[in-house]
C-alpha cells in the first residue's frame, strides 16, 4: 500500500507518542485470530465471538482491548488478552510479526491507520463488525487528508448495527459494495454464576418478602437510596434493601450508622447473620456474590448512576437474571447499553432520589417488574443470527472462500 499524505502525516504526528510494547506471551500453535475491542460497549459481544471460534474451530483468539475497559472480567480457555499497541509503524509491525494473526476483526469503527497500514500490506484479511460510526483514536484526532477514505476500502466487509451507521461508513469512503447492515452481535452471556445452594437457602429465610437491590452502591448515594427505601416501606412494609457497597471497607461503617443513628434494623452479611424476619435492610461487602444477589432481588437499583461518577456494574448483569433495572442520569460506560435497554422499554430511569423512591412503589407491583425484566432479558440475549452470520464470513475469509 502506497504511503498516503494523511498516513504520512498522522505518522508524523505519532512521534511524540511515548510508552512500551506489553509484555508478550508465547504465540500459541497453531492458528489464531485477532479480535479487536476499543471498549466496553462491544466487549461481551467479541468475548462471545471468541468464545464460538475456539469452541466450534479450534482457533486461537487474541483479544486486544483497553485494560481498565472489563475488570470484571474471567480467563477462558482459547483466549489471550493483551492491551491494543501504540498506533505507531514500528510498534505495528512489531505487534503482527509476533502474532501473526490470519484474521483480524476491528469492532464498532475505532480504525488504527498504522495497525490497518501494516496489516494491508501483509495481505493480511480485515473486518468491520458492530459499525457505529468511523473514527480515528480519540487522542489522535485531527486532519489527516484522504486516510479515512483510503483506510477503509483496506476491510473485506463491513456490517453495521443500522442504516444511519451504514451510510456513515459510505460517506467516510467505504466501497457500498462492502457495507451491510446486520445490527447487533449476540452478547457474552452476563448471567454471574452463583451457589444453587445458597442461593436456596437465602430465598426460604426471605420468604414472600419483597426485595431490592442497591448494587455497588458509592457512599455519596447512602442517604438517596436509603429515602428511597423509606418512602417505598409505606407501601411494603416487609420490603427488604440488600446493599453491596461499592467499596467493601464500607459494609461495616455503614451498618453502624444505618443502625446507631437512624434505628434501622440491619444484618451484616460478613458476620454471617440472616436477614432474620425484622430485618430491613441487609449489607453485603462481597463483589463475587452479584450472581446470588440478582437473583434473590426482583429489582436491582445501579448505584454510581444517581450521584456518582457512572454506573459500576454492567446493565446485563441483572438483566440476564431477570432483575429489573432502575438507573440515574449517570449511565457512566454503559451509555450505549443503556439506550437499548430504554428503547425498548426494559429499564426504569429515575432522576433523583425522590423519584427513585416512586419507581419502586411502582415497582412493586409483581407485573410491572416481570414485564420490566422480561424486556431486559430479550435485551440481554439478542443477536444470535448476527454472530451466525459473522462466524460464516470468518470461516470463508480463512477457508480461502472469499
Amino acid at each position: 500500500m502506497a504511503l498516503s499524505l494523511g498516513l504520512t502525516l498522522y505518522n508524523l504526528s505519532n512521534r511524540r507518542e511515548q510508552g512500551s510494547a506489553p509484555d508478550r506471551p508465547a504465540r500459541p500453535v497453531g492458528r489464531l485470530i485477532w479480535l479487536h475491542a476499543p471498549g466496553q460497549e462491544c466487549l461481551r459481544a467479541m468475548q462471545r465471538l471468541a468464545a464460538r471460534l475456539w469452541d466450534e474451530d479450534g482457533a486461537h483468539v487474541l483479544l486486544t482491548a483497553p485494560q481498565d475497559s472489563d475488570p470484571q472480567d474471567r480467563p477462558r480457555a482459547g483466549l489471550i488478552r493483551q492491551p491494543p499497541p501504540i498506533d505507531t509503524p514500528a510498534e505495528a509491525r512489531a505487534f503482527l510479526t509476533h502474532w501473526a494473526p490470519e484474521l483480524a476483526v476491528f469492532a464498532e469503527g475505532e480504525i488504527r491507520p498504522a495497525l490497518v497500514a501494516e496489516a494491508a500490506q501483509r495481505k493480511l484479511p480485515m473486518m468491520m463488525v458492530a459499525g457505529r460510526q468511523p473514527q480515528f483514536l480519540r487522542d489522535r484526532d485531527g486532519w489527516y487528508p484522504g486516510l479515512m477514505r483510503s483506510i477503509l476500502p483496506l476491510f473485506r466487509h463491513i456490517l453495521t448495527v443500522d442504516e444511519p451507521a451504514a451510510r456513515a461508513f459510505r460517506k467516510a469512503g467505504a466501497p457500498p459494495s462492502h457495507v451491510e447492515i446486520t445490527g447487533r452481535m449476540e452478547e457474552d452471556s452476563a448471567a454471574l454464576p452463583c451457589l444453587e445452594a445458597e442461593r436456596a437457602a437465602l430465598a426460604r429465610t426471605l420468604g414472600t418478602r419483597p426485595v431490592w437491590l442497591a448494587a455497588s452502591l458509592p457512599e455519596m448515594e447512602e442517604t438517596s437510596i436509603i429515602a428511597a427505601h423509606r418512602a417505598a416501606l409505606r407501601m411494603a412494609h416487609r420490603l427488604i434493601l440488600i446493599i453491596v457497597p461499592q467499596d467493601p471497607a464500607r459494609a461495616e461503617p455503614l451498618a453502624r450508622r444505618l443502625e446507631d443513628e437512624e434505628g434501622w434494623s440491619v444484618a451484616l452479611r460478613c458476620l454471617d447473620q440472616e436477614p432474620e424476619p425484622e430485618t430491613e435492610v441487609y449489607v453485603a461487602d462481597s463483589a463475587s456474590e452479584y450472581g446470588l444477589w440478582y437473583r434473590l432481588a426482583p429489582i436491582t437499583y445501579l448505584g454510581g448512576s444517581l450521584l456518582g461518577q457512572g454506573c459500576g456494574r454492567d446493565p446485563l448483569e441483572p438483566a440476564a437474571l431477570g432483575s429489573a433495572i432502575v438507573y440515574g442520569p449517570r449511565p457512566g460506560a454503559f451509555g450505549t447499553t443503556f439506550g437499548r435497554l430504554g428503547a425498548a422499554r426494559a429499564a426504569r430511569a429515575v432522576t433523583s432520589g425522590a423519584d427513585l423512591g416512586d419507581a419502586l412503589g411502582d415497582l412493586l407491583s409483581p407485573d410491572r417488574t416481570a414485564r420490566l425484566a422480561q424486556a431486559a432479558w430479550t435485551v440481554a440475549s439478542d443477536g444470535v443470527e448476527v454472530t451466525e452470520h459473522v462466524l460464516t464470513l470468518i470461516r470463508r475469509v480463512m477457508d480461502g472462500e472469499d
